[in-house]
């Protein structure tokens, strides 16, 4: 691991569960050393199997050795090792922190960035560390339905519950916030700075990947995104031999696939109806044609006609699927069972290869015995992490921007390229009738991933507007870009010619399934992405279709492309060489449903949607309380997860302890999960007499996970957020005030506030930048003559 860009950096794992395992191993993949500390009895990962395999006693469970592979493992107790492991701290660049073992609990976070000033404490908790919430109790499935995820993307049928994403997603999804904001915290260190404390909220992570800026889109626009449950039509259908998804996002997509089913008579660019609405009109005829029809068939035409598509991918096919094959995607762990290669591949930067777990404490006297200097605390004036920072931007509608819009908030001047005759494809959407006066300027999504930057427009269809871009290249660390292979192919920009106009560039491409591979060159929306990526199997009803998640893979990729960025940064830093990413989508989504192939890999298991029901909990679902809700439906609900045996008797304290909840078979997890029908029709009746907050606050003051399945719309709502600040109001130059979404961690160096600017107009840093570039005031005004730049959308 010479060549791994954090060879030498230190981080003592303090953490339990999948947040922290997996925010340690991109660390430990990076090079890092990563010291697991653990309790005498070890972490409770060791010994879980979401099938629930039998595992040996000198045995560690697959998914423990998927995420725990290269680091070390030292055992401390809790009451006699606290000088310990205020040494291994002391020596540390970073720790990782979590609540819930008996070691943990003993270190407060605050505490120990008291202790050591020089160290960076990333904490990982439910809601924060403060805030009316920071001591409630939670699971990622109540986190999912308070954020709104549950039922903000509409996902599940009208005649039952909706349902939540499968695969205890947002764990991951934290677990990547974290390291994220690590790398960024230690390039301020540096720089000189002084260690910082990184207050992580899972609740603030779902709302980040598992909404869509609702809030931004209802102040706006003054209606919620969706007001409803409505399939993604045709989304996941059945064909004749197993199940695809073919999605639009767009409504050039949905013409598209009028005209492949043979249905042009359906288009109608003036219809009044969303392409959802119109989509769902035609449903049965779709899914009548899809049902005639084979994978690929439908699959190769999809591919034709340029419309999203994948096929919905099973633990037990996904490393068939060809272009996983062709890719290489899958690879051997030293344990024996196949995972996902890394999320992204970097040229010239070594990344840990699969390997071995440690056994518990198998580096305890190896760590007593070590002679350790402690790190001293720098002193350099505050600056944000990723000041200095250049970085041309050239991404567009989801997963691309959220990286750089990452970057932008923590302190990068990055640079947003666009076209005035073809803007950033998240101007086009979004409802604001082109009759309005800077209907461009007025969409809440642009807004909301773009806070914070600057804008040029480039024609790159000219020559002047390429020879414009390279010049800007030239002046930048980072090249940034989400388009399929073929686009930048054919502008002459791959990553030979980048580096020619600037030797150390690092470039980051972000292709939905990669640079090469049969699926190369097909689009990619997020739903397509979890399809393949096997998310969806885990998404919906035991008895219908999978549903796609439908929001998932776009920041998940940009979160797994900002680490990736961070990491080449560095290299750059070590070496003075720049770097290729290939931070494919797909990739990025593999890792965070990796439990899939590791469960079937490891034990022939193939894990199963059920609903709301989930591996954690028993019982665990959703249930309907008496209100109707603000649509005028009887259709409000309350998410209840009884993780632990204390929960449960929580749970019956709350309830008054009735007679059905007695039954010694219910006492075990294992009885209420072979009983969960039973449990649910009690639970069942006692919600619906009750309304939502009555619910929440009989539960939680007793101690038991429970959330509010909440309108996404509504997160202001939440005490919580409001309390620690996540929501940042922003004016616009054309828009009225709105409110935006911060980070879901908070550095204690700041950025406070974190948005420095609203989004950008439309080209309204052209003049400024171009003058930079040398170009007189003269030139410039010519060049917009010439349409190569432009201040307002040209059709």
């Amino acid at each position: 691991m010479a060549d791994a860009p954090l060879n030498g950096f230190v981080v003592v794992d303090l953490s339990t569960g999948i947040p922290g395992a997996y925010c340690t191993k991109l660390l430990s993949d990076g090079g890092a050393d990563v010291i697991k500390v653990e309790a005498p009895e070890g972490d409770p990962l060791r010994r879980w199997s979401a099938s629930g395999a039998q595992i040996g006693p000198d045995e560690d469970g697959a998914l423990f050795s998927f995420l725990a592979g290269g680091k070390q493992s030292v055992v401390a107790d809790p009451q006699t090792d606290r000088t310990f492991v205020d040494d291994l701290l002391a020596s540390a660049d970073a720790v990782v922190w979590s609540p819930g073992s008996p070691l943990a609990d003993h270190l407060a976070p605050v505490a120990m960035c008291d202790a050591h000033p020089h160290l960076i404490v990333a904490a990982i908790t439910p809601f924060g560390l403060d805030g009316p919430w920071s001591d409630r109790a939670a699971t990622e499935f109540t986190l999912q339905a308070w954020s709104g995820g549950i039922v903000g993307l509409g996902r599940g049928a009208p005649d039952r519950a909706p349902v939540y994403v499968g695969g205890r997603v947002g764990d991951y999804l934290s677990g990547s916030y974290a390291s994220a904001a690590i790398l960024a915290s230690r390039m301020r260190v540096l720089a000189g700075g002084g260690g910082e404390l990184i207050d992580l909220s899972m609740l603030e992570s779902h709302v980040m990947g598992l909404t869509y800026y609702p809030v931004t889109y209802f102040d706006m626009l003054g209606k919620p995104w969706r007001d409803s449950r409505k399939l993604t039509v045709p989304g996941i259908a059945r064909v004749k031999d197993g199940l695809v998804d073919v999605g639009c996002g767009t409504a050039q997509q949905w013409f598209d696939l009028c005209a492949m089913t043979g249905h042009e008579d359906w288009i109608d660019e003036d219809a009044p109806l969303t392409i959802t609405e119109q989509a769902n009109e035609k449903s049965a005829e779709l899914y009548a044609w899809m049902a005639e029809r084979t994978g690929d068939e439908v699959r190769d035409l999809a591919t034709a006609f340029r419309i999203p598509n994948a096929p919905v991918a099973t633990p037990d096919t996904i490393e068939s699927l060809e272009h996983f094959a062709a890719r290489g995607s899958f690879v051997d762990h030293p344990a024996g069972f196949r995972q996902p290669a890394h999320p992204y591949r970097i040229t010239g930067v070594g990344l840990r290869p699969p390997s071995r777990a440690p056994r518990l404490g198998e580096h305890t006297d190896q760590h007593r015995q070590a002679s350790r200097t402690p790190r001293k605390a720098g002193t350099a004036a505050e600056r944000l992490p990723l000041k200095g920072i250049r970085v041309v931007d050239l991404t567009t509608f989801w997963a691309g921007p959220s990286a750089t819009h990452l970057m932008a908030l923590l302190g990068a001047e990055v640079i947003h390229v666009e076209s005035a005759r073809r803007p950033d494809g998240t101007r086009m959407i979004a409802g604001v009738p082109v009759t309005e006066d800077q209907w461009w300027e007025k969409q809440p999504i642009f807004a909301a991933l773009n806070t914070s930057k600057k804008d040029i427009t480039l024609d790159l269809r000219t020559e002047r507007g390429r020879e414009l871009l390279h010049r800007l290249i030239a002046t930048a660390d980072v090249v940034a870009e989400n388009y399929t292979p073929r686009v930048l192919d054919q502008l002459g920009l791959d990553y030979a010619a980048v580096q020619r106009i600037k030797p150390d560039v690092v470039m980051c491409r972000m292709p939905g399934f990669g640079l090469d591979g049969p699926w190369r060159d097909n689009p990619a929306f997020a739903y397509v992405i979890e399809a393949a990526a096997g998310i969806s199997w885990l998404t919906g009803y035991p008895d219908r279709n999978p549903y796609e998640p439908y929001s998932l893979g776009d920041p998940n990729a940009g979160l797994h492309a900002l680490t990736a960025v961070l990491l080449a940064l560095e290299h750059r830093r070590r070496t003075g060489e720049g770097a290729l990413i290939e931070a494919a989508m797909v990739d990025a989504a593999l890792n965070i449903a990796a439990e899939q192939i590791v469960e079937y890999s490891a034990y022939g298991a193939v894990l199963q949607r059920a609903g709301n029901r989930g591996p954690t909990a028993s019982p665990q679902n959703l249930y309907r309380s008496n209100e109707i809700d603000e649509f005028g439906r009887d259709d409000s609900w309350v998410a209840i997860a009884v993780e632990t045996d204390e929960q449960w008797q929580a749970l019956r304290g709350a309830f008054g302890d009735p007679d059905w909840a007695a039954d010694p078979e219910l006492a075990t997890a294992a009885g209420r999960r072979a009983r969960a029908d039973f449990i649910d029709e009690f639970i069942g009746a006692w919600c619906r007499e009750r309304s939502g907050d009555e619910i929440v606050d009989a539960l939680w003051a007793a101690g038991v996970p429970v959330a509010k399945v909440m309108q996404p719309h509504r997160q202001t709502e939440l005490e919580q957020l409001t309390a620690r600040g996540f929501f940042e109001v922003l004016d616009h130059p054309v828009n009225a005030p709105a409110r935006f979404t911060t980070m879901p961690f908070r550095l204690s160096r700041g950025p406070r506030p974190v948005h420095a600017a609203p989004a950008p107009l439309l080209g309204q840093h052209n003049h400024e930048l171009l003058a930079e570039l040398g170009l007189s005031a003269e030139e410039v005004e010519a060049l917009e003559a010439e349409g190569v730049i432009g201040s307002g959308y040209c059709s």
